[in-house]
């Protein structure tokens, strides 16, 4: 398992937030719809919330530490 995808599934489990988890890694279809919403970011996780790319684990980690990720959770 990757690391940064524990982190970043631990945090939002920890927040009681349902998420859907893709497999990019291992099916193309996944990863080709990942690299045009994320404008060809390849690192993984590549993070969504609703139409917001987030971008990767240390961004998400870095809007809970700003206190700026429960508002945009709740939309």
């Amino acid at each position: 398992m990757c690391p940064y995808c524990v982190r970043a599934k631990r945090l939002l489990d920890n927040k009681g937030v349902s998420y859907e988890e893709l497999d990019a890694f291992m099916n193309a279809d996944n990863r080709k719809a990942m690299l045009e919403r994320s404008n060809g970011a390849r690192t993984y996780p590549q993070i969504f919330i609703g139409d917001t790319h987030v971008g990767g684990c240390d961004d998400l980690m870095a809007l809970e530490k700003k206190g700026e990720l429960d508002a945009l959770l709740e939309g």
